[in-house]
């Protein structure tokens, strides 16, 4: 694998896609040539003008890179039903197997410099049997960034990850808090007590945006892009 980054959330629906783009975003101002990859994704739509079915998320990080990647490239293994992957799969007369998977995802990754890839809900959804997300992100090896959705529960949902990650003996290096509940009351007390639990740094705070945009998004990063770059780098080896 590439260098990079295993993007996981709190839950679903919380923002990984987003903070994925941002990233994205961020690091190719610095420089870096990076692949975004979403390796699976439930839920299509049919697109009447280019007559394909499209995946919102996989749209996303395809329009936020900058290396003429293919939507397949980003989006390796997409299902119509927006459900649990294995049960999409199903419905389809499929199956998600490791081995193809994994070599989808190494394909994209060597396009570029830096590979973020995107879980899919939470930490732990399965796959197939006996194979989950937790056990996709322990063979890519990759350091793992914890996107945590700022809703009622957060930090509970946040702290029982960052455990599940370390369990599986990977290295939880940093997270970003997305709101997700614009009206959630304490956000400072809640950041506080996600920082002391988590106990890495955090890369940033995303407010809720009146225009969202992964480019201003990445405006509410921690870090210039620069240093993100540095930062992301400097875990691969820690």
């Amino acid at each position: 694998m590439s260098p990079g980054l295993f993007i996981t959330g709190t839950d679903t629906e919380i923002g990984k896609t987003f903070v994925t783009a941002a990233l994205t975003h961020a690091l190719q101002l610095a420089g870096a040539r990076v692949v975004p990859i979403k390796p699976l994704a439930a839920g299509q739509s049919y697109d009447a003008a280019s007559a394909r079915w499209v995946n919102e998320d996989v749209a996303q990080l395809h329009a936020v890179q900058t290396l003429g990647l293919t939507a397949e490239q980003v989006g390796p293994f997409q299902y119509r039903e927006a459900c649990a992957p294995h049960i999409a799969a199903r419905l389809e007369g499929r199956s998600i197997e490791r081995e193809p998977l994994l070599v989808a995802i190494a394909a994209s990754a060597a396009l570029g410099e830096l590979a973020l890839v995107e879980g899919v809900g939470g930490f732990r959804v399965p796959l197939r049997e006996g194979w989950d997300t937790a056990d996709l992100a322990c063979d890519l090896g990759l350091p793992v960034l914890l996107v945590v959705g700022l809703r009622l529960g957060c930090i509970s949902h946040a702290l029982l990850t960052a455990e599940a990650v370390r369990a599986r003996g990977l290295r939880l290096v940093g997270w970003v808090a997305n709101t997700v509940d614009p009206d959630q009351p304490h956000v400072a007390d809640n950041l506080s007590a996600l920082d002391a639990g988590l106990g890495v740094p955090c890369w940033g705070f995303i407010p809720r945006l009146p225009a969202a945009s992964a480019a201003a998004a990445a405006q509410h990063f921690s870090l210039a892009p620069a240093e993100l770059l540095q930062a992301v780098l400097q875990a691969q080896t820690c």
